[in-house]
């Protein structure tokens, strides 16, 4: 060898040798990618009593919570446990005083309370994005993709739609088309998310509910929930390969309402058995939100942005009625009245220290696509839990003209409000 291959030679092995050290196995970060998957109509005793291995495999790693969905009930903010509310719950982690879907069917969302897709693209278009779906209106309406009123953009990889195709999909009274549907769904999903692995993903499977309407309780509702346990076992053994790739995957599996507690052919009320469900994850990092309270289907949105590291625009997430179960946060439960001229708020403090800031607006102009004003109250500690701050005249004077407030309590690490309403002024 010549001295200058010999050179050579040394400068590619030295650069090569470097090279190796700053390889991800050498301690880059693993890059997150997030999933939710909504399995319809299952209540949580169900979910409990049956056999599911995937479920139970997910749910081992991190836990396995009861959460409710509907609302607060008999305020301002309770939605009724129909499928496309639930939906829209999830994806805009707000109630349906707010996203303005209150049944399956004549769906007007306001888009100016942003899903979560919406939140990805804007904060980086070039994120990619998966719906697999046995309903394609989750897409075209409540997502309202490529609709500019709801902010026209596009997912990038979408398979749905089939529900529409009679031909490949025979309906039939049994259903068993839908369960054909969610077969061949889950399993593009699984092979979709193996080869491509997009950053944020919905999986939709429809069939429990067909079956739990068509015969409630018993041993044809059970078979189909062990049967989308499987369909989720597919997509788990696909995020498990990508975890091989080094990526941070999280995944949260809920349902969309519970089922009636006469027969299970029902739901739609706000009965106990309605409006309990569950949430399967495998979150490493869950605070005590989720670990000692149950937690909402609203916040399922917050927990999988706080993942792929996305905070949304400060209009937006002041609306968001949902808390992030993972990582540190500052309060949950957040509450909070007008006596006379004083305003007292209420919370559940998750932080030893820290400072929030309070604020009250007399108008809802955001869901009109405007800006409130809102008046700056003070600062509170969060550890106190509650607080209360005198309103000056000019604001119990435009309360008692409005009879309607909003208050933002903004924290270290998460924000929460809530609406004071006395007469319907929205």
């Amino acid at each position: 060898m010549t001295p200058m291959k010999t050179i050579s030679y040394l400068l590619v092995l030295s650069i090569l040798v470097i090279g190796a050290c700053q390889t991800p196995e050498a301690g880059s970060t693993k890059k997150p990618k997030a999933i939710f998957i909504i399995l319809d109509g299952i209540p949580a005793d169900v979910v409990e009593k049956v056999a599911t291995p995937y479920l139970d495999t997910i749910s081992r790693i991190a836990g396995y919570s009861r959460a409710y969905v509907g609302g607060i009930k008999g305020s301002y903010s309770e939605t009724p446990t129909i499928s496309a509310p639930g939906y829209m719950d999830l994806l805009t982690s707000t109630w349906a005083n707010k996203h303005n879907v209150w049944d399956n069917y004549n769906q007007q969302p306001n888009y100016h309370y942003w899903n979560i897709f919406r939140m990805v693209e804007q904060h980086d278009s070039s994120l990619q994005t998966a719906i697999f779906s046995t309903w394609q209106d989750n897409r075209t309406i409540l997502v309202g993709e490529g609709q500019p009123r709801a902010g026209n953009f596009q997912i990038d990889y979408a398979f749905d739609g089939f529900e529409r195709d009679t031909l490949q999909f025979p309906h039939d009274k049994e259903a068993r088309y839908i369960q054909a549907i969610d077969e061949h769904v889950s399993t593009e999903a699984a092979r979709y998310i193996h080869e491509k692995g997009p950053d944020l993903s919905w999986v939709y499977l429809e069939y429990t509910d067909d079956v739990g309407h068509a015969s409630g309780d018993g041993e044809a509702f059970y078979a189909a929930v062990r049967q989308a346990d499987a369909q989720v076992g597919k997509i788990w053994q696909a995020i498990k390969y990508r975890e091989s790739l080094r990526e941070d995957w999280l995944i949260v599996i809920t349902t969309d309402h519970g089922r009636d507690a006469l027969t299970g052919r029902g739901h739609g009320g706000q009965s106990t058995r309605e409006r309990t469900t569950w949430m399967v994850t495998n979150a490493a990092n869950l605070n005590s939100h989720y670990t000692s309270e149950e937690p909402y289907v609203v916040d399922i949105a917050p927990t999988l942005l706080k993942h792929l590291g996305i905070v949304p625009p400060t209009e937006i997430r002041q609306e968001m009625d949902g808390t992030p179960f993972i990582g540190p946060i500052s309060m949950s439960n957040f509450a909070a009245e007008i006596q006379g001229d004083m305003l007292h708020a209420r919370w559940t403090p998750h932080a030893e220290s820290g400072q929030g800031s309070l604020r009250i607006a007399f108008t809802n102009t955001f869901a009109k696509g405007g800006q409130d004003d809102y008046y700056t109250l003070g600062k509170v500690p969060v550890l106190d839990g509650q607080a209360k701050v005198k309103l000056s005249q000019k604001q119990l004077e435009t309360y008692q003209r409005t009879r309607f407030a909003k208050i933002v309590l903004q924290g270290p690490y998460n924000t929460s409000n809530y609406w004071i309403v006395n007469a319907v002024i929205q």
